[in-house]
């Protein structure tokens, strides 16, 4: 179907809504490979409003990469047109809100996606070239994470939640040209995101914001994958990605990205498997689990969370409780328990636990027969959210499909119990210590609170002795010597806002129920505080 010219002219109200949707299904519609009259028409869309609509950035955008980048073989000249990419979308979106500025890197972040997953075999570029393009695409993402962190520190999303005039499939389709639809158009698109991410993308009335945080999830992991496979030979390798990605994380704020991260280590294996190693995928995971688990952040409190739908509040934080107890139940089984202990004494010192106890009280009505749970930890709560499905409660409707694993690891855990019990020692399951606590009062007395604290001070202290751990035994990569000088990671500089001042229930409720950190992230794993 052939377009028309859109003369110049001022667009009032919906004359602009129904060209601008006009002209998208014309350019669906359309067979031809001819599109500079369309680029014109959507210029002119874009011209047409200080604070243009997304489709008409994402358009043109698309319009012109296709007009001025033929297919090339050459990976130098498809690195430059993704930055010439990168500078033209960053340009287009200066007036526009964060989170639709965020959004409108996804085509760049999909085109530099591409370019890594296509050095896998270019063997003719030889060892030289190969690290002349790496360095210039880690260069590009850089960039872009750059970009998305002063946008973010921008925090000026009021009207980003009108979302898409188009559905979002459509951006895509005119992006990468496919005829795949669904979720196997949106795989394309994000090939770093799992299916329970793309799924949701995939639902109509997806919101700005929830699309950013998923582009900010997808530089997140790139830069990483592209440290992990082609950085330096560091020792404390991990050690330093993990204080980026603490630093990072912390520097967003953004509640929809740290949930795709909590979602994506729901998974078995991280969707990464065409850009890394097995044995790099896992020292992955391991940064990402420290980041999540190891770090408290205060855009994650529920007084910053009033805007958020309660449902998705609570879906995450229920994952979260999920994410730690499957991490301390993988570093239990690799007998790594200076690790796992590390992740119950961080998570029974945050806020999550009794946030998630509130959130799920007051969505049940404390009126339900649920009570409250027997303890704390990962597993109690875990085993506290399953009676309260039993009932009838919907709350795992998030994670559904982890559940049948859920509850076979609550009972393997229960089946282990059991064994130590009858050896005449009371356990403690999370961890797999013995306690030995005959004789001990269980009236709340001093000496039982005494008792209590002396084992988890205990706890703590052996969890510390993880630093003194990597000091000493940090992966060799590459030829790299366990022996070399300690690199210092430079650090971002984040316009962080202290918003201290709780209000009305929720305030009451932290001052009642949990301990402030004093700070925006606080490192479990610090040596100063050991003793």
């Amino acid at each position: 179907m052939a377009s028309t010219l859109i003369p110049h002219r001022n667009f009032i109200g919906q004359n602009f809504e129904q060209t601008l949707n006009q002209s998208m299904q014309d350019l669906l519609d359309s067979r031809t490979r001819d599109f500079s009259t369309f680029s014109s028409n959507f210029f002119t869309l874009m011209q047409a409003r200080a604070n243009p609509p997304l489709e008409t950035i994402w358009v043109y955008s698309a319009l012109s990469f296709k007009r001025t980048n033929l297919p090339k073989d050459d990976i130098f000249d498809r690195v430059s047109a993704a930055e010439d990419l990168f500078q033209s979308v960053a340009g287009f979106s200066a007036s526009c809100s964060s989170s639709k500025s965020i959004v409108l890197l996804a085509p760049v972040m999909y085109e530099v996606c591409r370019l890594v997953a296509d050095l896998e075999g270019k063997e003719e570029l030889g060892a030289k070239r190969e690290k002349k393009v790496v360095r210039e695409i880690k260069s590009l993402v850089d960039a872009v994470l750059g970009s998305i962190s002063v946008c973010c520190s921008a925090n000026d999303d009021g009207e980003c939640e009108v979302g898409f005039s188009r559905p979002f499939e459509d951006l895509i389709r005119v992006w990468i040209g496919e005829n795949s639809e669904g979720k196997e158009l949106f795989k394309l698109f994000f090939p770093l995101l799992v299916d329970e991410i793309v799924g949701r993308l995939s639902v109509e009335g997806t919101s700005f914001s929830e699309v950013a945080g998923v582009v900010i999830a997808e530089a997140f992991l790139l830069k990483l994958c592209l440290d992990f496979r082609w950085g330096d030979s560091e020792p404390e390798l991990e050690k330093e990605l993990r204080n980026w990605a603490v630093g990072s994380i912390t520097g967003f704020r953004n509640f929809h990205f740290f949930d795709t991260l909590v979602r994506i280590l729901l998974e078995q294996t991280l969707p990464v498997n065409s850009l890394l190693s097995s044995e790099d995928e896992v020292s992955l995971r391991n940064v990402i689990y420290d980041a999540v688990i190891l770090a408290e952040y205060s855009f994650l409190n529920l007084d910053k969370l009033v805007d958020l739908p309660a449902k998705c509040v609570t879906s995450l934080a229920i994952a979260r409780v999920l994410v730690t107890h499957e991490a301390t139940e993988l570093f239990r089984r690799k007998g790594d328990q200076t690790k796992a202990i590390s992740y119950i004494n961080a998570f029974s010192g945050s806020k999550l636990p009794t946030q998630l106890v509130k959130l799920v009280s007051n969505e049940i009505g404390m009126g339900s027969k649920a009570g409250q749970p027997r303890g704390l930890s990962p597993k109690a709560l875990m085993k506290w959210l399953l009676n309260i499905e039993d009932q009838g409660f919907r709350l795992l409707d998030g994670i559904a499909q982890y559940k049948s694993r859920l509850t076979f690891d609550i009972l393997e855990a229960e089946h282990e119990q059991l064994a130590y019990d009858r050896r005449g020692r009371k356990t403690d399951a999370d961890l797999g210590f013995f306690i030995d606590n005959k004789g001990e009062g269980e009236d709340g007395s001093e000496n039982d609170e005494r008792a209590k604290e002396s084992m988890n001070a205990a706890f703590v202290k052996a969890a510390r002795t993880m630093t003194s751990a990597e000091n000493g035994g940090g992966r060799k990569r590459k030829g790299g010597s366990s022996g070399g000088k300690k690199k210092h990671i430079k650090f971002l500089k984040y316009n962080l806002h202290n918003d201290s001042g709780a209000s009305g229930e929720n305030s009451a409720f932290l001052r009642n129920h949990e301990a402030s950190t004093g700070s925006e992230v606080e490192d479990p794993l610090s040596d100063e505080d050991i003793d």
